[in-house]
């Protein structure tokens, strides 16, 4: 009823939600009349990769065709908004982009436009890497496709911002995707497996989204040592300590709200059911050697204790984004997580001591 009463409010101060539509096959065109009969709701902008069908939508509900712009231009679609025009267009991203549109329903059956439209490009099936999918990786040069432009992919970083911070984006921005889909939030405990580059990363991203309490573990002294300047409430060495016990003893018993797994150790998910608490979310950071890609885990501690266990993959160029302004902002310390700067002449010796675990990140300065 709260959600009718402010439906019905929001149609009485003549601004209803203003609502996109992607794919007007019949799927769509049947959710756009319904969601038209909806008090304080109006579809505003159809996209389709026919034109001429979004504009038929529109004149199907009543319309006046006239009155129905259609563009694929970011400007001219915003302009006729605000004009009070409807939008037609065959760019289903370009519904992603307009400030007026406060809701979009993707209608098409595609999972890939599906995926893109809702900003999770990691589920796209035709997923590519800049340095992957297109040479350049440790080129003097690089040539930017014009997709990673048009979806966002390559972005200004802000005035002043240290390039080392900017370059070391892409890893934080994976850390944000996950702690989002973990839901890390105010007064949670979040206990971290692993104290690498992405350990220390989950340390500080966590801190910014809220967490109460943090405690790593690894098993091993010098990368515990690396993790001090994260200001971690609590470090345990798991191989001289019964992580489990130790976790419940800190936590008063009951587990952590979230645990992340950022290492490669099947021991480490193992253990994740067990330091959570019911209910709690297991981020499954880390993956494993497909070796070893099948821990023995206890699936019945998934099911009594209604815990959601949650993969998470790469990131959306949104995630990218708040990475940046978590880096400029100084809520991720880019001077912790950057512990070590070489000019490129010493690459070998700072790819070394990278690959030693010797640095929390290291950059390389042309």
């Amino acid at each position: 009823m709260e959600l009718i009463d402010k439906l019905r409010k929001r149609d009485a101060q003549g601004r209803p939600v203003a609502v996109g539509i992607v794919g007007c096959g019949q799927m769509g065109s049947g959710l756009a009349h319904t969601i038209n009969n909806i008090t304080g709701m109006r579809v505003r902008a159809i996209a389709d990769i026919d034109t001429k069908r979004a504009v038929e939508t529109f004149r199907s509900m009543g319309y006046d065709a006239a009155a129905v712009v259609a563009t694929e231009n970011e400007g001219a679609a915003g302009d006729a908004l605000t004009a009070g025009k409807s939008v037609a267009t065959a760019d289903a991203l370009l519904l992603t982009r307009l400030a007026a549109i406060e809701a979009n329903v993707e209608a098409t059956g595609s999972p890939d436009v599906g995926c893109r439209v809702a900003g999770r490009f990691e589920l796209c099936e035709n997923y590519r890497e800049i340095a992957q999918a297109w040479q350049g990786g440790f080129a003097e040069y690089m040539a930017v496709p014009e997709e990673a432009v048009r979806l966002g992919t390559i972005r200004a970083v802000s005035a002043g911002m240290d390039p080392a911070f900017a370059a070391i984006a892409e890893p934080v921005s994976s850390v944000v995707h996950a702690q989002e889909k973990g839901r890390t939030g105010l007064g949670d405990t979040v206990v971290v497996l692993g104290t690498g580059p992405i350990g220390c990363t989950h340390i500080q991203v966590a801190r910014a989204r809220g967490a109460r309490t943090v405690i790593v573990a690894d098993v091993n002294d010098e990368r515990l040592k690396l993790c001090e300047p994260f200001e971690p409430d609590h470090l345990i060495n798991a191989a001289t300590t019964d992580l489990v016990a130790e976790v419940r003893r800190l936590t008063g018993g009951r587990g952590a709200e979230v645990v992340v797994t950022a290492n490669p150790s099947p021991q480490s998910q193992i253990d994740a059911l067990q330091i959570a608490r019911k209910s709690g979310r297991v981020l499954l950071f880390g993956g494993l050697p497909p070796e070893k890609a099948c821990p023995g885990v206890n699936t019945n501690l998934i099911h009594y204790n209604a815990l959601e266990v949650i993969g998470t993959t790469i990131f959306a160029p949104r995630h990218h984004l708040t990475a940046i302004q978590l880096l400029s902002s100084g809520r991720v310390d880019g001077n912790r997580l950057v512990s070590h700067r070489f000019p490129l002449s010493d690459f070998v010796k700072g790819a070394t001591m990278a690959l030693e675990g010797r640095v929390v990140k290291a950059v390389f300065l042309p």
